[in-house]
């Protein structure tokens, strides 16, 4: 199965909107999601506050604000499916 780290934070309409595309990509291929506040922790606000939101899959493929699509989430998701 499929694990992603989704690092977000409260009122980000990029967020918003990249968890709609992981909603849709439910369909398709299963996985569990933990999604993660960067203020709740101040490793991940320091690394990633300027690049949310951001999705990491299976610790082995991320994608941060500027990378985020359905195509490349989809892509991501099917490299890293077992």
């Amino acid at each position: 199965m499929l694990y992603i780290k989704f690092y977000t934070k409260k009122n980000c309409p990029l967020c918003d909107e990249a968890l709609v595309l992981l909603d849709l990509l439910r369909y398709q291929y299963s996985f569990e999601l933990e999604e993660r506040d960067i203020y709740t922790n101040d490793v991940w606000l320091e690394k990633y506050q300027l690049e949310v939101p951001v999705v990491q899959v299976n610790d082995k493929t991320t994608l941060n604000c500027e990378e985020i699509s359905y195509e490349a989430l989809e892509q991501a998701l099917s490299k890293t499916d077992n």
